[in-house]
């Protein structure tokens, strides 16, 4: 009887540990309130970098400048999907792009932003909106001027740090890389002469020999090699803000099947173009 009364002791004993072992586990765990801090504050803040047309660009209007493009009409997507009507962007060089995420300076990152292993380590990646190939932009007098990837040797080629561009351009043998923070700083120094050609995304160069044939053409011949996954543009957010990423993901899931992402490249595409005449 004693041992019988004994072992319904231990039991119950247990029974209340692990019970509490349970409530202060669920009381240790972090909640993510990743999706409702945005709500709160009724604002989503974007980290961008400004100078990689057609996701990311300024223009002038009523006499301020004004950052628009692809990037910029999917975050208004992905905050309207939340209920959220505000949308502030914040333009900082891309190489600190990601350390002012962590540092929660801003709550997700849209800058023609591409996975690599190095950036996942650090930060989750939404599904991609958009993929490209990588080429080379050059003055139009060089257009046939490479027959080849290997007649790259001994150019001086640009590309922009921290980039997908710049990954493949220091796997290039006999090429000097240069590079900058800015893209737009590259796109000058190839119009001054002082690089011979600039890694870009396909679609950027794209719009810059559209909108200036007479200053920039896109190299026949040179077609990059590149890893789909790692060209292929995708929205950054912090590796707890899991219930921001579904939200993300929804958005762009939707949007891709429905047309609204290709419509949106279109639209962004037509104000580079008219930004420009």
């Amino acid at each position: 009887m004693k041992f019988k009364h004994l072992k319904k002791s231990v039991l119950a004993a247990l029974t209340i540990m692990i019970g509490l072992s349970t409530v202060l586990a669920g009381c240790g765990a972090k909640k993510d309130n990743s999706v409702q801090s945005i709500k709160n504050k009724k604002e989503l803040v974007v980290g961008t970098s400004a100078d990689f047309a057609p996701y990311d660009f300024q223009i002038m209007k009523n006499g301020k400048q004004q950052i628009v493009g692809y990037d910029v009409l999917l975050a208004y997507e992905i905050a309207k999907d939340m209920g959220i009507k505000k949308v502030k962007f914040v333009n900082m060089a891309f190489p600190s792009l990601i350390n002012e995420l962590q540092n929660k300076k801003v709550d997700i990152v849209m800058a023609g932003m591409a996975y690599t292993p190095q950036r996942a380590k650090v930060v989750s990646f939404s599904e991609s909106y958009h993929d490209g190939g990588q080429v080379l932009l050059v003055s139009p007098k060089n257009k046939d001027k490479y027959a080849n990837i290997g007649a790259l040797k001994g150019a001086t080629l640009g590309a922009q740090q921290s980039s997908e561009q710049e990954k493949i351009g220091k796997k290039l043998k006999g090429v000097k890389l240069v590079t900058e923070s800015s893209n737009n700083t590259l796109t000058q120094e190839l119009r001054n002469g002082s690089i011979d050609g600039l890694i870009t995304g396909e679609d950027t160069a794209e719009a810059y020999a559209k909108e200036h044939p007479d200053k920039y053409a896109v190299a026949n011949n040179i077609s990059f090699k590149y890893n789909k996954k790692e060209s292929a543009t995708r929205v950054a957010v912090r590796k707890d803000d899991k219930a921001l990423l579904k939200k993300i993901n929804a958005t762009i899931s939707k949007d891709k099947k429905n047309g609204t992402l290709n419509k949106l490249y279109k639209q962004a595409q037509d104000i580079q173009v008219a930004n420009n005449k």
